[in-house]
């Protein structure tokens, strides 16, 4: 029986997405979403928890982020989650990453929420230089650009 590994998370950024690319110049993405979440402790009393998660996003999805998204912007990532090992520089051993891997990023806020960044999902999205650079807010990266934030959009290939 094959398992299902899905994850969906929404919170803000804590860092600039780092955009790098590989030798063979496919473009990747890292970044780290702070998670909050509150609960009552037996005494009654509210407690906040906040998780910060590593994100990794590949191709034209990672320039998008890289273009659109800065610390603090609030997004919505889904992907799955894996866990990946390295030795350490210093020699210390092995270590281990767990990280999303993102399948699609939604970016969330108002433009008062993300200086020069605007909400017009009403509209075809540019990304062509001047004021109608950010004009992709609030929609879907796609593989291929950005796509309309709909039912018929909501399952894009990675």
């Amino acid at each position: 029986m094959n398992g299902f590994n899905k994850a969906v998370i929404m919170g803000n950024l804590t860092n600039n997405p780092d955009l790098r690319y590989t030798v063979s110049k496919r473009a990747f993405a890292r970044f780290r979403v702070a998670v909050s979440n509150s609960y009552r402790n037996s005494d009654g009393e509210v407690q906040t928890n906040t998780e910060y998660i590593n994100v990794i996003i590949w191709g034209t999805q990672a320039e998008n982020c890289g273009k659109y998204l800065k610390k603090g912007s609030p997004a919505l990532i889904e992907g799955r989650i894996q866990t990946s090992s390295y030795e350490a520089k210093d020699g210390s051993g092995k270590k281990y990453m767990t990280e999303i891997n993102a399948s699609n990023v939604i970016f969330l806020g108002s433009s008062g929420q993300n200086a020069g960044m605007s909400d017009n999902s009403s509209q075809s999205p540019q990304t062509s230089s001047g004021s109608d650079k950010d004009a992709g807010f609030g929609m879907n990266i796609g593989e291929s650009g950005f796509v309309k934030n709909s039912e018929e959009s909501s399952e894009i290939p990675f």
